[in-house]
């Protein structure tokens, strides 16, 4: 039996709208997306396959936002809401956010994840571009609403551009990974970033700043604050004000060391 027929006739057995529904279920295997009570936006989530994946994972007290220019049929979760429109303009990403409630620093929502492909033209080059456009577009809505910590996974084809794309989105996440799901056909050139850990933080790995150490932990190292962030500084006591340079970010505090 091909990959294409085992994951078909699953979705059609287990009720699931689409056979990528298991390619979404392996990433959250893989990679951790889901959590009870979160709220999700899925962009280009017709014919809904991946929305009824996430509304199962985050429960009953969870929230799933599904986004697609194409209407999608109700699912009968409670959990889901639906936002018709068109991503490429800019009106549907306002919509987006003011359906989740984002509101300046106030990012309610814990995962993006984005199915999104072009209609392919037979000319690989062209349809990878157009891919990581739509990736980019998928990590433009989850900078404006992802809460700190939050999570984006986004689909795009293997070309030339991944590079600069991957480097792009893991410049705003603790980390990304690559990840090619089984249930994607053997044939695709498909994959999937997944961006763990947004930073809404007001430095970045390399930056310097002068910083007044207000006080020390408990592991000894001085306790400064840059626009209320918390950083720890190595090798530093309470009192001093001292340029810092910035070695590793977390989603909600960062290390530093003296600036040589």
């Amino acid at each position: 039996m091909s990959g294409k027929d085992e994951y078909y006739n699953k979705a059609k057995q287990q009720g699931y709208r689409a056979r990528s529904a298991y390619k979404l279920k392996q990433l959250d295997e893989t990679a951790g997306l889901f959590g009870p009570g979160n709220t999700v936006v899925d962009l280009g989530a017709a014919p809904g396959g991946w929305l009824q994946v996430a509304a199962e994972e985050v429960h009953e007290h969870g929230t799933v936002v599904g986004v697609d220019r194409q209407r999608i049929d109700p699912l009968e979760a409670d959990n889901v809401e639906y936002v018709r429109g068109d991503l490429t303009e800019d009106s549907t990403i306002d919509e987006v956010v003011e359906r989740v409630g984002a509101d300046g620093e106030d990012r309610p929502v814990d995962v993006v994840i984005s199915d999104m492909a072009p209609n392919m033209t037979g000319d690989y080059d062209l349809d990878h571009a157009r891919s990581v456009h739509l990736a980019r577009q998928a990590f433009e809505v989850a900078e404006r609403v992802l809460d700190s910590g939050g999570d984006l996974a986004v689909k795009v084809f293997d070309g030339k551009d991944l590079a600069d794309l991957e480097a792009d989105i893991e410049a705003e996440f603790e980390y990304v990974r690559q990840v090619r799901p089984d249930a994607s056909r053997e044939s695709s050139s498909e994959l999937y970033l997944v961006a763990k850990g947004y930073l809404t933080a007001p430095v970045r790995e390399g930056d310097t700043v002068e910083v007044e150490i207000v006080d020390v932990g408990s592991e000894g190292d001085g306790i400064a604050k840059v626009e209320g962030f918390t950083l720890f500084v190595s090798g530093v006591e309470e009192g001093e004000t001292v340029e810092v340079r910035v070695d590793d970010v977390k989603p909600n505090y960062a290390f530093a060391q003296p600036a040589e």
